[in-house]
């Protein structure tokens, strides 16, 4: 559960909190057998994110420069 709070605070980081809005706050963020995810609201498919918290805060930080929906 901590992984998790971790990847969320880092998702409001890498995207800023006006940026973050509801696109944050309707985030799902969730591991399974592939590594950890992001469900976002009106995607039809998880964003793979990586195996570790680490790879999984780059992958966060590399989606919100590029503006992947998180903007």
């Amino acid at each position: 559960m901590e992984e998790k709070k971790a990847l969320m605070k880092s998702l409001v980081n890498a995207v800023g909190e006006e940026g973050c809005g509801i696109s944050c706050s309707d985030a799902e963020i969730f591991k399974d057998d592939e590594g950890w995810k992001l469900m976002l609201e009106g995607f039809m498919e998880p964003w793979p994110l990586g195996n570790t918290v680490e790879e999984a805060k780059a992958s966060l930080k590399e989606y919100a420069s590029m503006g992947f929906g998180l903007t």
